[in-house]
């Protein structure tokens, strides 16, 4: 696609004062219209969710990428239509360099969105683009283009032995976001394919490939990126030296979470689902990144844990091999109760909560003589950890305490014995007082 040629602004503004300016812009109210059709049918027929996580399809049909793409061909298509009537163009050389203005910002928006979710820094990074991309716009229409990119030319410095100049830093830098956007966009397709109907030791698994992939088409990009700017890649050895010294020192640590993160990763030691404990954090693993960890507790809270900590440290994991948990409580009953037919009872009472599993089932036994009671505890089995311990032990002590109730077997209270300290004597005779002497 060819863009015309920038024209004197004022000789623009006159052409667009022209009666023949109505009909382009009749054209280009068409060809608007026709993408927004063609748009909403390709949504209709392809069943696509109005999302934020389309880069196609925008929320609201216009900002996604389609839009601006088919209005960008179709509006280049009525170009050439009219300039082989003679129709004399005004409003089409303002039309195109806007769309394809309109075509780097949402492209490059919609796959950051999908890229980093999450991230605060997207917002920003999306107005520069379009704050870049309307003012290559204005200065192209305004012919003012060519004389800013002269002066970027006498704007340099060398790098080692190699001239480099402003304009090439700044076609560089468009060059290399532009080739890692795509890289991006390339990236978050395959990986939304890798990890689609994954569970388990299989997601943990195309989680790692999807991170190398990712890092792999990045770094590429932006080698391709510097070598089509012509800059000389055996300059950044010394960048390369000065960064693998920085890692070597101030970056340790952060190098240290993302090697253990691969490791992770790659050896499938603890897996997204799995419940886990962490000194004193329990709870589900929700997501593994390359740098940290997240886990969830069943009452909501989430930790953010790096990786080396889980490669580092001892880390109690219920769902590695096996999934069971086994819990336990206590009870005590008086001395005279028939431990022996109760334990039956309990045994059947604990079978009959619903999380309780039957295989292996429970199991009541006689742990102690205390000093107010016989203590019996009382184990069972549980299979989803990750819905709770406290809830189904609550559950179960209820159960045991209807129980005992219905069974007119008591809980004894502590039983203790009180010594009161001996009174004196109380004399019986009492000596004679003066008034009583004879």
């Amino acid at each position: 696609m060819t863009i015309p040629p920038a024209v004197d602004l004022s000789t623009l503004l006159a052409s667009l004062a022209r009666p023949s300016s109505l009909i382009e812009l009749a054209v280009l109210a068409g060809v608007l219209l026709a993408s927004w059709l063609l748009v909403w049918g390709l949504r209709r027929s392809l069943q696509d969710p109005p999302d934020h996580r389309s880069i196609w399809f925008g929320a609201h049909l216009v900002d996604g990428v389609l839009f601006p793409v088919l209005a960008l061909a179709l509006a280049y298509v009525a170009r050439r239509v009219l300039l082989d009537l003679g129709q004399p163009l005004a409003v089409f050389r303002l039309a195109i360099p806007v769309l394809l203005s309109l075509v780097a910002i949402r492209l490059s928006v919609r796959v950051l969105r999908l890229a980093f979710p999450a991230s605060a820094l997207v917002r920003a990074v999306e107005r520069t683009i379009s704050w870049f991309a309307w003012l290559g716009m204005v200065l192209w229409v305004t012919g003012l283009l060519p004389a800013v990119l002269d002066e970027m030319d006498d704007i340099q410095w060398k790098i080692g032995a190699h001239p480099i100049t402003l304009r090439n830093v700044i076609e560089g830098t468009l060059s290399a976001g532009f080739v890692l956007v795509v890289a991006l966009w390339i990236s978050a397709a395959l990986e939304a394919r890798l990890l689609a109907g994954a569970v388990g030791a299989q997601l943990s698994l195309r989680k790692v490939a999807a991170n190398v992939l990712r890092a792999a088409l990045l770094s590429i990009g932006l080698l391709m990126a510097l070598s089509g700017v012509g800059i000389d890649l055996t300059a950044l050895s010394v960048l390369g030296g000065a960064l693998g010294v920085g890692i070597g020192l101030g970056l340790q640590k952060l190098a240290a979470n993302y090697v253990s993160g691969f490791v992770i990763l790659a050896e499938r030691a603890l897996r997204i689902g799995d419940m886990v404990k962490v000194a004193d954090f329990e709870g589900v693993i929700t997501d593994i990144t390359t740098r940290y960890t997240v886990i969830r507790a069943p009452s909501g809270r989430e930790a953010i844990v790096p990786n080396e900590i889980l490669v580092t440290t001892a880390v109690q994991t219920m769902s590695l091999a096996d999934r069971n948990v086994l819990l336990s409580t206590v009870v005590g009953v008086d001395y005279a109760t028939d431990v022996a037919a109760l334990r039956q009872r309990l045994i059947e009472a604990i079978a009959a909560v619903p999380r309780v599993l039957q295989e292996p089932g429970p199991a009541a036994q006689l742990t102690g003589f205390g000093a107010d009671a016989l203590e019996l505890s009382l184990y069972f089995w549980i299979s989803d950890p990750e819905n709770g311990q406290g809830n189904v032990r609550s559950e179960v002590n209820l159960a045991i305490l209807d129980l005992l109730r219905r069974e007119g077997i008591g809980i004894p209270y502590p039983q203790r014995v009180v010594h009161l300290p001996a009174q004196p004597p109380v004399n019986a005779f009492k000596a004679p007082s003066a008034e009583s002497a004879p």
